[in-house]
């Protein structure tokens, strides 16, 4: 039977501590939280700290600059956007100057790469803040009649004042999937992969589809496998830059493996003592894997 993610199984999940807001006059007064970006990289706080021995050598802790300002750090932000607040503190998303010049205490860091570095309700709400970071950059201008957008503070979206079109932030639908064959599980790679790994299938929801179909035909499009008893896994936010994941279990119905050569480099079955590398537990495709190797299959 499958089983649905809870939410500290996600990384991704802002902690209950963490209420949004949209109207920076509601921010609580003091210093901030500034969730800083430059494209995928965030602003950090780079801190010495001493090992718990002589031995050790000395580790950096990574951490959000908190200020009232990013003018305090030296950087003039090209626009930002507040979040809500952490334990009564603000929390802002900005976007970066694409030139910096940084002491040694900070530094421009990949998000993905601070998985396990940065402290979980910070890696989540930095989550958050790239996507808007990313939406607001990208939704300057009315995509109908190219006026300046307008920032509602009563809501998370922004308004043409010409035409009166309304952008909120995009969020892209895509499925991810693990098919299995009694003891066996499909995993394929793609040609971005790293050297060796697979993972499961996965593929973006086409307009009209439902996630089910959207399941089916990925698979079939990708390997040429039909599959039977779709089932609902669980989901995780992927601000890699704003994708949704949906996560789903399914079993082989029939077909042999023949591959998109154009999305797919390899593909093959399978069994639990013969897998290849996979994707770290960052992903929901990792938590895939995990869940069908804890099952109980002949």
């Amino acid at each position: 039977m499958s089983k649905l993610i809870v939410p500290d199984m996600n990384p991704f999940a802002v902690s209950s501590e963490f209420v949004a807001g949209v109207d920076p006059a509601a921010a609580p007064e003091g210093p901030g939280w500034w969730f800083g970006f430059c494209g995928a990289r965030i602003l950090v706080t780079m801190t010495e700290s001493e090992g718990p021995d002589a031995v050790e050598p000395d580790v950096m802790e990574v951490g959000v600059p908190q200020v009232n300002n990013l003018a305090e750090l030296g950087i003039e932000a090209v626009r930002s956007q507040y979040l809500g607040h952490l334990n009564n503190r603000p929390c802002y998303a900005a976007q970066l100057p694409s030139e910096l010049d940084l002491p040694a205490s900070l530094a421009l860091k990949p998000l993905r790469s601070l998985y396990g570095q940065l402290d979980d309700t910070f890696f989540a709400i930095a989550g958050r803040a790239v996507q808007l970071v990313d939406w607001d950059r990208t939704h300057q201008y009315c995509g109908c009649c190219a006026t300046p957008m307008e920032q509602s503070l009563h809501e998370r979206v922004k308004r043409c004042p010409q035409c009166n079109l309304r952008q909120y932030p995009r969020l892209s639908p895509a499925v991810i999937m693990l098919v299995s064959r009694g003891s066996e599980v499909l995993l394929a790679r793609a040609p971005r992969f790293r050297e060796g790994l697979y993972s499961v299938l996965a593929g973006f929801v086409e307009p009209g589809e439902s996630l089910e179909e959207t399941v089916a035909r990925e698979v079939r499009e990708e390997v040429g496998v039909e599959i039977t008893d779709i089932r609902y896994f669980g989901s995780q936010p992927w601000p890699f830059p704003n994708s949704l994941m949906i996560g789903f279990t399914a079993r082989y119905a029939s077909g042999e493996i023949v591959i998109d050569p154009v999305e797919i480099e390899a593909a093959d079955w399978f069994t639990k003592d013969s897998l290849p590398p996979v994707p770290g537990k960052l992903s929901i495709a990792r938590k895939l894997i995990d869940w069908f190797l804890a099952q109980d299959t002949p």
